[in-house]
């Protein structure tokens, strides 16, 4: 399923895991995800360690508890996630390319036309 890395910690990699499964489609809105002891077992992580993960979505609203039966996606789940990465990536990576284009005297038509030139994935 995901493999982790060091980068940070395992819970914030699961929950961004599972943030991107959202986005895909893989979890559709308001169906329910697998649980934390199901998460632990399939990526041989702790259950405390996916329960942290899971309960990062739920303060997040991007899921919700239905006692006795599971944690389900949120209904909106899906524009709630793509509305804060892209706050993030303004902030991240567009923030500093914008000064640096402004340091170098670079208009919004000369971006426009770099962006452009550039091929996109």
């Amino acid at each position: 399923m995901w493999t982790f890395n060091n980068s940070s910690p395992v819970f914030l990699q699961l929950a961004t895991s599972i943030e991107d499964s959202i986005l895909s489609g893989e979890f559709c809105e308001e169906t329910r995800l697998p649980s934390a002891k199901e998460f632990s077992e399939s990526l041989n992580i702790s259950p405390a360690t996916a329960l942290k993960g899971m309960g990062l979505l739920l303060e997040n609203g991007v899921v919700f508890k239905k006692r006795g039966i599971g944690m389900f996606v949120r209904q909106g789940a899906k524009r709630l996630i793509a509305a804060r990465r892209r706050r993030e990536f303004a902030n991240t990576h567009l923030l500093p390319v914008l000064h640096e284009a402004k340091k170098l005297g670079m208009t919004k038509s000369d971006l426009a036309a770099l962006l452009e030139a550039t091929p996109y994935i």
